[in-house]
């Protein structure tokens, strides 16, 4: 990863997209292990199926996680300031996830020069499943 400088990000610029696998049981039974995160409703298809869905999906904080990978590919995680989303669609199994992001806005702050960013997760219709915003510090 090189250094980005603050005088070469522009916005309107976009990070490199990330695609993903398609979302599948492994995944998931992998995510609740790693963030002990059990609810039933990602990992077992009859408990999903009595609360009306027709089969489990995925953790909100796994897409979350896939837009922080997003992020620490572009810059290094010590220059993150700011991360947020908010959950606006379902990710189901099999869906294959592009996260992207893009620079809104370059100020200062704090002594540093930053930029915010505007992120999301899209399936592979283009249906936006976590959006978000970030503030990172670049020299």
């Amino acid at each position: 990863m090189s250094q980005l400088k603050f005088n070469e990000v522009q916005v309107g610029d976009t990070l490199p997209p990330l695609a993903l696998e398609p979302v599948n049981r492994t995944t998931l039974a992998l995510f609740a292990g790693a963030s002990n995160d059990h609810n039933a409703i990602h990992i077992d298809i009859d408990f999903a199926r009595k609360a009306g869905m027709p089969d489990v999906f995925a953790h909100g904080m796994l897409s979350m996680a896939w837009l922080g990978r997003l992020l620490t590919l572009w810059v290094d995680q010590r220059q993150l300031r700011q991360f947020a989303v908010r959950f606006v669609g379902i990710t189901q199994l099999g869906h294959r996830i592009t996260c992207t992001g893009r620079v809104v806005e370059k100020f200062e702050a704090d002594g540093e020069k930053r930029v915010k960013l505007e992120l999301q997760t899209t399936n592979q219709y283009g249906e936006p499943r976590v959006v978000g915003d970030a503030v990172v510090a670049l020299q």
